[in-house]
């Protein structure tokens, strides 16, 4: 079935720094396509897939698990990797749960983390039900569309599929052991008003990561959607920053370069 409109993969050929962009579950390239916007007018080269299941209908969804996102971004990454010298992988959400297993499993091709509301742990109770639950009814209602910015919309299922979601748990588990093992640079950006991803997750990935260049920033004025709400240049600036410092080839004539 084809995206959605609005839904469809990015693809943008800048120059030898690339930054591969994850959006979240049950949501779409629709909400950082601003976000890849901004980067690839600043020069770099820029790649938004559209993970399996997603952008689509939610019936679509139950039939993906976690390991197909995955394999998704993974691909892509490799894809940025043989075409730039250096690459960023950047998150929303569940995304960041892909980055940060991107980020163990390839650990010195990925120059650094831009971390969005990252989801790494259920903040649901019930989530201990998924297993019996994802067999008796099919769907909840969605997450999707927690933004503050009157007008704005984030293109996403309104319901979420629960075998989708027992999938994400174990997601979950997989990112919380690998933790430990990221050490790359990271900018972690979160929203204290959050209605669908508490504070405790970014609280678990600072606590956990082994990764000396650390900044937090906080999103006083959005969701968490932070990309598509009020706090959505402050977002793109800090990252476009956070490249400019970490990738000196970004001051480079993209043109003396053959990777």
């Amino acid at each position: 079935m084809p995206p959605l409109p609005g839904a469809e993969p990015f693809r943008h050929q800048g120059g030898p720094v690339g930054v591969l962009l994850v959006h979240g579950f049950t949501g779409s390239p629709q909400s950082l396509r601003p976000w890849a916007d901004h980067l690839a007018a600043a020069g770099l080269t820029v790649s938004l897939p559209l993970l399996p299941g997603h952008g689509t209908r939610w019936q679509d969804m139950q039939l993906t698990r976690w390991e197909d996102w995955y394999a998704e971004v993974d691909r892509e990454l490799r894809t940025l990797l043989e075409q730039c010298e250096q690459v960023f992988v950047f998150a929303l959400s569940m995304g960041g749960s892909l980055a940060l297993r991107l980020a163990s499993r390839h650990r010195g091709a990925v120059s650094g983390l831009v971390l969005v509301n990252p989801s790494v742990r259920s903040d649901n109770p019930a989530s201990v039900l998924l297993p019996v639950l994802r067999h008796l009814v099919p769907s909840l209602p969605g997450v999707a569309n927690d933004i503050a910015l009157e007008g704005s919309t984030e293109l996403g299922y309104d319901r979420t599929p629960l075998h989708a979601a027992w999938s994400l748990s174990r997601l979950w588990k997989d990112v919380q052991a690998v933790l430990p093992e990221i050490d790359q640079p990271v900018l972690l950006l979160h929203s204290p008003q959050d209605h669908v991803v508490s504070p405790a997750n970014s609280e678990l990935v600072l606590a956990r990561i082994s990764s000396t260049d650390v900044t937090e920033l906080l999103l006083e004025r959005s969701y968490h959607v932070a990309t598509l709400d009020h706090d959505a240049g402050l977002i793109f600036e800090a990252s476009l920053d956070f490249v400019r410092r970490l990738a000196p080839v970004t001051t480079v004539d993209a043109d003396n370069h053959s990777g």
